[in-house]
């Protein structure tokens, strides 16, 4: 069987093949973090989840890496209204972002540099650019020439005769007066009153918002990596912009297969701020939903369709997780039951079948739905089987050749991030768990290391992971 995915800059579906045999690098357009995530941002960020899930578990050492937007001119605006600083808006929504994925069983990227961090590389590609007279200056800005680019539009079809308001990126302000082409885009903004600024051979200033993740890349991955991923949003002009300014600058391929998710509408209508329609992450797990019912509801659609998030529609995932949740947790509820047993030859080679089935249905371009199909099919004896111990029915040998299946279930439901969730479990009260906190940054202070080593162990084993960070805050999250 061979892996098949569709590549946004041919359109069509292609068998995978890396570029080293089974290591394959991966680079993820994350947030821009002015405020907390939304529903688009779970969408696509579960999907791209899963996908690094299968392909490690098909094998392959895989390198994630996935960006924070941390210079922008939706941060600053944040700042400027709240009275703080960029940093400070930055801190605290990437403090949220990782919470908020981490509820959602999102693994963490291998590496995630931020735009700030990276101010030398993004000076040298522009230089480069400069250099092969692919970019100029013009009042302190300078700007990336679409005449000097290889087809430029490959990957959204676009026409550069038609003009495009904003193709530049996030705002124009007047720009298009010192613009050669209506296309043609920032890569350095020359510094404004009362803005962070960085010293560079153009003046001070700060980075345009598509060079940040062509220097990213290749800081971190090289000049030509396996995958790009991003939600379909991106494609023009982030992406375009992206593929012109590093194979101009690079003189090699970005990336070999591009993927882009499909967007998220609430009752059929484009999810938006100013519609009123506007959902967080957050908002929507405090309310009550559980992280797993929200990633079931992501992955019965496919990744590139649009998404609609309707009240019914996440009632009736609800109700299908709510079964798979079952199944799940009966082998931990009862261990007497699904115990060690080996399984039999025949029941062994139903499992194969279905393994095949659930592989069958992943490699066809990441069809969640159809490996889901598969799981609730191994859960259906699971979940009469729980039904049948919580009403104190008798175990017959039937039941204990379930062992199988029951681990099935669990391995395959890992691919797709789903996990077992214990009903109304919360075992630490915040309060507690605080004042542990605080107990251990007195230890600190007063060098009393090994205590405070000790509490964060204390901790760890119940589920709860600190985060230090700059200024000796602590914070944590239930892992």
């Amino acid at each position: 069987m061979t892996l098949r995915l569709t590549n946004s800059l041919t359109r069509r579906s292609e068998p995978f093949t890396p570029l080293e045999e089974g290591k394959v690098s991966i680079y993820c357009c994350g947030v821009t973090v002015y405020d907390l995530c939304h529903l688009g941002h779970a969408r696509s960020y579960i999907n791209w989840d899963v996908l690094r899930r299968y392909l490690i578990w098909r094998g392959y050492d895989v390198t994630y890496i996935q960006n924070y937007t941390d210079i922008d001119d939706k941060i600053l605006n944040r700042a400027t209204e709240e009275g703080s600083t960029m940093q400070a808006v930055s801190e605290r929504n990437i403090e949220a972002f990782e919470i908020d994925m981490s509820r959602l069983n999102i693994l963490p990227a291998d590496r995630m540099p931020r735009a700030t961090g990276c101010i030398d590389g993004i000076q040298n590609l522009i230089g480069e650019l400069e250099a092969k007279g692919a970019a100029y200056s013009s009042d302190g800005d300078v700007y990336f020439d679409i005449s000097k680019a290889k087809n430029y539009g490959k990957l959204s079809g676009r026409d550069t005769n038609e003009q495009q308001q904003g193709a530049s990126g996030r705002t124009t302000d007047g720009e298009d007066t010192r613009k050669r082409h209506p296309f043609d885009f920032a890569l350095w903004k020359g510094a404004k009153a009362g803005e962070p600024s960085w010293d560079s051979p153009w003046g001070p200033g700060r980075p345009g918002w598509h060079i940040e993740c062509s220097a990213m890349v290749r800081q971190e991955l090289g000049l030509t990596i396996d995958i790009h991923l991003g939600g379909g949003d991106l494609v023009f002009p982030h992406h375009e912009n992206e593929i012109a300014q590093s194979e101009t600058a690079n003189g090699a391929t970005l990336a070999k297969l591009w993927m882009h998710n499909g967007m998220v509408n609430v009752g059929g209508t484009k999810m938006s701020k100013s519609l009123g329609n506007f959902t967080t992450i957050r908002a929507l797990l405090d309310s009550g939903v559980s992280p797993m019912t929200l990633r079931l509801f992501v992955l019965q659609a496919h990744y590139r369709k649009p998404l609609d998030f309707t009240a019914e529609a996440l009632d009736a995932a609800a109700s299908g997780w709510k079964g798979l949740n079952s199944a799940l947790l009966v082998g931990e509820r009862h261990s007497e039951v699904l115990g060690d047993d080996a399984k039999s030859a025949e029941s062994s080679s139903e499992l194969e079948e279905q393994r095949l089935r659930f592989i069958t249905a992943m490699d066809d371009d990441l069809n969640s739905s159809g490996g889901l199909a598969v799981l609730f099919e191994l859960a259906r004896p699971l979940r009469a089987l729980a039904n049948r111990l919580d009403r104190g029915d008798a175990i017959n040998n039937e039941d204990k050749r379930l062992q199988g299946q029951w681990q099935l279930l669990r391995e395959l439901a890992a691919v797709l991030g789903l996990c077992a969730e214990k009903e109304s479990e919360k075992t630490h009260d915040d309060a507690d768990i605080q004042a542990a906190i605080e107990a251990r940054l007195a230890a600190k202070a007063s060098k009393n290391y090994a205590e405070a080593d000790r509490i964060r162990d204390e901790l760890s084993r119940k589920g709860i992971e600190l985060i230090d960070r700059a200024g000796g805050i602590t914070d944590w999250i239930r892992s």
